[in-house]
């Protein structure tokens, strides 16, 4: 969301916001964005394989690891209905939206702290599952 708001300010300094032209922002930018996304999504999946591995029945290691990948594709279809919800909310009345076709026109920051305020209510409910797990081992 903060490189999203620099971004829209060049495009307001230089003029931008009504044309459909490249910002002038080096993509570079975002390497901290995809590198953050890469690894965290690298360390989940590691994780969450070695607990399914750890904590499950050994008949029921492979289910609970095909489990992960049908969790991530439901994921998926979550950010699809999240991003249908958004655009059909801030677009009634007319009004150009968050995410319209022309983004120097839009508010995809607001949509990105969106993104971040979910992400940090499901930390607090990992949290809370997380204290009320007992281990295999522990048990």
């Amino acid at each position: 969301a903060v490189l999203e708001i620099k971004r829209l300010a060049i495009a307001r300094e230089a003029h931008l916001v009504d044309q459909n032209v490249p910002v002038p922002l080096s993509i570079l930018w975002q390497i901290p964005q995809y590198f953050l996304v890469g690894a965290s999504e690298v360390f989940t999946f590691i994780g969450a394989l070695e607990f399914f591995y750890d904590q499950s029945p050994g008949a029921m290691r492979s289910l609970c690891s095909a489990l992960q990948l049908i969790t991530t594709a439901l994921g998926n279809y979550l950010s699809a209905f999240i991003l249908t919800m958004v655009a059909y909310f801030t677009t009634r009345g007319g009004r150009p939206g968050w995410i319209p076709d022309n983004l120097n026109e839009g508010r995809l920051d607001y949509f990105f702290w969106l993104l971040a305020g979910l992400s940090f209510l499901n930390f607090l409910v990992y949290v809370l599952c997380a204290n009320r797990f007992k281990s295999k081992k522990a048990a």
